[in-house]
């Protein structure tokens, strides 16, 4: 569509910009569909260019100064450092184009920070730099986002996320000679069974208030790393319905991004450490095949509207593999304290079932979430009583069934040195019919206790105190586990194993 012939501004924005002396001859410009950014030393200067389509319309000045102000207010909540300002353009006397001078305002630019090219996640995705770390601190931003985004009032959880599966499909129909319509087809069908076998689910999760004005565009291009943190950036702001949302399908977005780049074990970190700190989306965790599936089909009709045909295909298939049924798996990693139990969990979880892998439940974190403390708290010796340990190992239980009858795999991560305790886990996946692999982690106890005092922060609150009494007290399974030392070759063997 055409800009609205009553908006004078219908010439080159970058020339109008340029025009105000705020950027000089040697700044770098990026052309979007929906806007112009020029880069210029220290600074980035965004204009909404004057265009209208189905989704998006910034036809006017007026609605281009709306967008830039709800894209100043939206992203201050990640990230105000890039943010600045709003600013006018208007014309002087003598005709020439200043910020913020007196008259009528004739187009609208937002000031920015600017930021080295090579601080976005994706360009680390590209270097496989994205560590462990990285993404538990990821996981902590976006918590943080969706803890302090605005709630919908909207209950209608299912029928959300339905709506975005007919519109999808009608976008995909616009493209027959790049997306075929018959996998489309496939898909939608496959996707539209999901949400109605998982309604109840969805709605309930609406009426809790999970459903949030988020980023709404959570991939890796909007994602910087800025003095070590990242920092979610550019938000979605031209529609505030493309931005509300559950807040896992927020989340979901980011790790479809890396499961479609191949780094599942990446996103299996982020997964987890999301939910260890958000026991709001606990229940949750097996909607996020569906909800990654419904990502990737966004980027597939994306993609195909750019005329990106093979990265479209790709996509299409990768929604349709992501909700392909796998059969759910139980592994139980036994041991005493420091024998890398968390450590072996974490290496395995991203090759384990559906997408983003399986749910690792952390006895210590659960620990901690019953405790009513953050995960890294250490906690009075009386939080470790026999009768409040008993209470751990039965949350546990609980969330690794469930998670289980949903179709996820799951790995229980805990000492379980009690006939007891590994006969419990073991009955949950017995319950269901799904896969179980006992992994018991064996090591002498000096290397224990020297792997706990080499220990960085942590939610284990493990002394060499606790493991001395753990070697008289434990008692390793006697049958249905595998027994590995713990050493560099557990991985590859528990791997095996999987």
């Amino acid at each position: 569509m055409a800009p609205d012939a009553r908006d004078p501004v219908v010439h080159d924005p970058i020339a109008l910009l340029a025009e105000t002396g705020a950027t000089g001859a040697d700044a770098t410009t990026i052309v979007t569909h929906g806007a112009v950014i020029v880069l210029d030393g220290d600074r980035a200067w965004k204009l909404k260019r004057p265009v209208a389509y189905r989704y998006m319309d910034f036809s006017t000045a007026d609605r281009r100064r709306h967008a830039l102000q709800e894209e100043l207010r939206l992203n201050r909540r990640t990230a105000p450092h890039l943010y600045r300002a709003v600013h006018a353009i208007t014309r002087g006397a003598d005709g020439t184009a200043i910020l913020d001078g007196p008259g009528e305002p004739v187009d609208w630019v937002l000031e920015m920070t600017r930021f080295p090219d090579d601080a976005l996640l994706a360009r680390h995705a590209d270097r496989g730099r994205l560590d462990d770390s990285l993404m538990t601190a990821l996981a902590g931003q976006i918590v943080s986002l969706h803890h302090d985004a605005e709630v919908s009032a909207d209950t209608a959880g299912a029928a959300r996320l339905l709506d975005v599966v007919v519109g999808n499909r009608e976008s995909m129909a616009r493209y027959p000679e790049i997306l075929d319509p018959a996998r489309a087809d496939e898909l939608t069908d496959r996707l539209t069974t999901l949400i109605e076998a998982r309604s109840a689910l969805l709605d309930e999760r609406a009426a809790a208030g999970r459903v949030r004005h988020g980023h709404g565009d959570l991939h890796l291009n909007n994602i910087a790393l800025l003095d070590g943190v990242p920092v979610p950036f550019d938000c979605l702001e031209f529609d505030p319905e493309y931005a509300i949302a559950d807040v896992l399908y927020d989340l979901a977005f980011t790790l479809m991004d890396l499961w479609g780049r191949g780094m599942r074990h990446e996103a299996n970190v982020l997964a987890n450490a999301y939910l260890d700190d958000s026991p709001d989306d606990e229940s949750g965790f097996g909607l996020l095949p569906l909800m990654v599936a419904v990502r990737a089909t966004v980027r597939a009709h994306v993609l195909a509207a750019a005329g990106d045909a093979g990265a479209a295909r790709r996509y299409l298939e990768l929604a349709l593999t992501v909700v392909e049924p796998a059969p759910p798996l139980l592994v139980a990693i036994g041991g005493g304290s420091g024998t890398g139990k968390s450590t072996l969990a974490r290496k395995l979880g991203g090759d384990c079932g559906a997408a983003p892998g399986a749910r690792i439940l952390r006895s210590d974190v659960l620990r901690k979430r019953l405790a009513g403390v953050s995960t890294l708290t250490r906690l009075p010796t009386t939080a470790y009583s026999s009768s409040m340990s008993a209470l751990v190992y039965r949350e546990l239980e609980r969330l690794a069934g469930r998670d289980l009858a949903d179709g996820m795999s799951v790995i229980a991560d805990a000492v379980f040195g009690t006939a007891d305790e590994q006969a419990a886990i073991r009955a949950q996946a017995l319950a269901v019919g799904a896969q179980w692999r006992g992994i018991w982690l064996a090591l002498p106890l000096d290397q224990r206790i020297a792997r706990i005092a080499g220990r960085g922060p942590d939610a284990s609150d493990a002394t060499a105190d606790v493991a001395r009494a753990q070697d008289l007290s434990i008692a390793p399974p006697a049958d249905g586990w595998t027994h590995l030392v713990a050493d560099d070759d557990a991985v590859r063997a528990a791997t095996a194993l999987i």
